[in-house]
């Protein structure tokens, strides 16, 4: 499954590159190492760059390979029903400095694609009621997003090809093609000094002790690096100290690309998002040379949604047919062009982790739990990183440094950990009780025993391929993703591909080889 905006960023060049990465030069020391090339990432390279620092990125993958290169890339202060549910759980004041933090990250990356002639497209937001057991949501959030400072309206009647009973509105927000952005920025940073490494996998940060050189060693497989500072932008900390994995709730969501006839989609055409179940996000996407398509010969719609947590369904396949069928019956003739998904992760009180790691003496940092709007909080935690790196105040960044965990909050967080129990020891069991069967269909996956041991066997491309089946995290039993041809954890969402190699997640290292 590859991405509309990957799809495109390969295409733009013959070998798919659209900037020149850095090699990676072990035994070199720099102020900070940020792991991670994704929005988050990059941001806070460039603003630390541009701080005179001696800033290296570096990336297991490519620009973009993760969450950013695979997100609807709507950058809206208006997100479904975040606040409605937000206050729910913390202050009103918390949520406010939430608010500010996001707009703060809104205004910053329109003027930057503004000042870097990045294209994008403002558009009304909207979070929608598809059904009338939905309106009592709507009307929440409407009273949510009043209070914490939005000037949001609420509307009925929209000029939408599928069902709206109510919706709330935020003008003038904004969307674009993320990888567009990232090239961007990534050019930037390289031009003001900054060290950028694709295809080199950290696994591991120490912190050493004061008088022997820089406090940080980041372990890759391609050699170690210090630094002073080292800031984990990964989707989820590879790291295990704070218990983060356990802090966050996972889940995957998915998103198409659909060629739709001219004139299918009204020039207003908006952003929106249902708070109904099954969720549904739609936004336009303006057709560029690389779609290949003949001028006036059709419009791009994406059509998302069918989010689950990870590895807890047992037939993704059915999720993204199921988005299909919904499409075709409200836009007639849509024609489908790309389909992919993306994780995220999510706090108790939706309010993410920002700041220093414990138990690294203030060296480590993080940021995690977007909860599906990372092009706002991606960079707002850029800001309050470097910030935090630089000896910035943000009065709210502070507050929200200073925040309240609530006894809602700690039910929320000892229920998901009490599923992830019952995952652990239902996995286990499943696999020792299931014996050696003969090899899967194309496309499918099992897990069995075989001396005793859980074995992951599975056939792609007519190739039959077993691993362990034990998560290199904390050994949850993986399961098979029927869509994306992976092995998922349904513990805390570690991701391989096929062959057990790592994609994502806590763990740092792949499934075991046989």
């Amino acid at each position: 499954m590859t991405s509309l905006w990957l799809d495109r960023a390969a295409r733009r060049t013959e070998d798919g590159s659209t900037y020149p990465a850095s090699d990676f030069k072990p035994g070199v020391s720099y102020d900070t190492v940020v792991v991670g090339a994704g929005l988050t990432g990059l941001v806070t390279g460039l603003l630390l760059a541009r701080a005179g620092q001696h800033v290296a990125i570096v990336e297991a993958h490519h620009v973009g390979a993760v969450n950013t290169g695979n997100t609807t890339a709507k950058l809206s202060l208006l997100q479904g029903t975040k606040y409605s549910e937000m206050l729910k759980h913390t202050s009103l004041r918390v949520a406010k400095a939430y608010v500010e933090g996001n707009r703060e990250g809104f205004e910053w990356l329109l003027r930057y694609l503004d000042d870097h002639d990045v294209p994008y497209q403002r558009r009304d937001a909207y979070t929608y009621a598809g059904t009338p057991d939905g309106v009592g949501a709507v009307d929440d959030e409407f009273a949510a997003a009043w209070r914490v400072g939005l000037p949001v309206e609420k509307v009925r009647d929209l000029d939408v090809a599928f069902p709206v009973r109510a919706a709330v509105r935020l003008r003038n927000q904004a969307q674009f093609d993320p990888l567009q952005v990232l090239a961007a920025l990534a050019a930037d940073f390289r031009a003001r000094g900054g060290t950028l490494v694709e295809g080199v996998r950290v696994t591991g940060v120490s912190a050493l002790r004061p008088g022997r050189g820089a406090p940080c060693v980041v372990r890759t497989r391609a050699g170690e690096v210090r630094a002073t500072r080292v800031v984990l932008a990964t989707g989820i900390p590879i790291l295990d100290r704070g218990l983060y994995f356990a802090k966050v709730t996972h889940g995957r969501s998915y998103g198409l690309a659909f060629r739709v006839p001219p004139g299918a989609l009204p020039e207003d055409f908006g952003m929106y998002l249902s708070v109904d179940a099954p969720k549904r996000t739609l936004r336009s996407i303006p057709v560029v040379p690389e779609d290949g398509l003949p001028e006036g010969e059709g419009e791009l719609l994406l059509v998302g949604g069918n989010g689950h947590k990870v590895a807890h369904h047992p037939h993704p396949r059915d999720l993204v047919a199921d988005i299909e069928v919904w499409t075709g019956s409200y836009f007639p003739g849509a024609q489908r062009t790309h389909a992919w998904s993306a994780q995220d992760y999510r706090s108790a009180n939706l309010v993410p982790f920002v700041g220093w790691m414990p138990r690294t003496a203030g060296r480590v940092f993080l940021a995690t739990g977007f909860d599906k709007w990372g092009m706002t909080n991606a960079v707002s935690a850029a800001i309050r990183l470097s910030g935090e790196l630089l000896g910035g105040h943000i009065p709210w960044a502070r507050t929200l440094g200073r925040r309240v965990t609530r006894p809602r909050s700690v039910l929320y967080g000892a229920r998901f950990n009490a599923e992830v129990a019952r995952d652990l020891t239902a996995g286990w069991a499943k696999a020792l009780a299931t014996e050696e069967v003969a090899a899967p269909a194309e496309g499918q996956g099992i897990v069995h025993r075989v001396d005793g041991r859980p074995v992951a066997t599975c056939r792609v491309n007519g190739t039959t391929t077993s691993v362990s089946a034990v998560c290199s995290h904390l050994r949850g039993i993986v399961r098979w993703n029927d869509q994306e041809l992976t092995w998922d954890c349904p513990l805390h969402a570690s991701r391989y591909s096929h062959d057990g190699t790592r994609i994502e997640g806590p763990t740092k290292g792949d499934l075991a080889p046989l």
